[in-house]
């Protein structure tokens, strides 16, 4: 199995950004068109990407301001069956800036370039609207 591991500065202090992370109102804000979070161990984590494709898993780890864990997968996707892969976003305090570390394990090899490539995508423009900036609308990645 694969693993993608993607960091990604960001100008707002590590309690905002993780509110990006637990919250649907703003996880729609840098990603996707629907989502539902219910941010606790064994909660449901599902999104509705831009392009239509959904996501889902759960919630397996929080700490506040430090750590969000979930599992992964495509519900209209072959390949990554729902909850069947695993994100983990930790997230360092850097003076007033947050440095976040996603690591998704649990991919196969032909998986994990699609996922490197919308990661890279995606959180840049979580960045954004963290550091109080719209990123517009998604044009999906690359």
């Amino acid at each position: 199995m694969a693993e993608v591991i993607v960091e990604q500065r960001i100008a707002a202090p590590p309690a905002t950004v993780y509110r990006y992370l637990t919250q649907a109102e703003y996880w729609k804000r840098w990603q996707g068109a629907d989502a539902t979070l219910d941010a606790m161990p064994g909660g449901i984590f599902s999104m509705v990407m831009g392009n239509g494709m959904s996501t889902r898993g759960q919630f397996v780890e929080l700490i506040p301001d430090t750590r969000v864990v979930f599992t992964w997968g495509w519900i209209d996707r072959p390949g990554i069956p729902p909850g069947s892969t695993t994100v983990e976003i930790d997230l360092k305090a850097m003076g007033n800036d947050t440095l976040l570390i996603l690591t998704h394990r649990g991919l196969s090899q032909d998986e994990a370039p699609m996922h490197q490539m919308g990661w890279k995508h995606y959180l840049p423009r979580l960045a954004m609207v963290a550091a109080g900036g719209d990123p517009g609308p998604d044009p999906g990645p690359g």
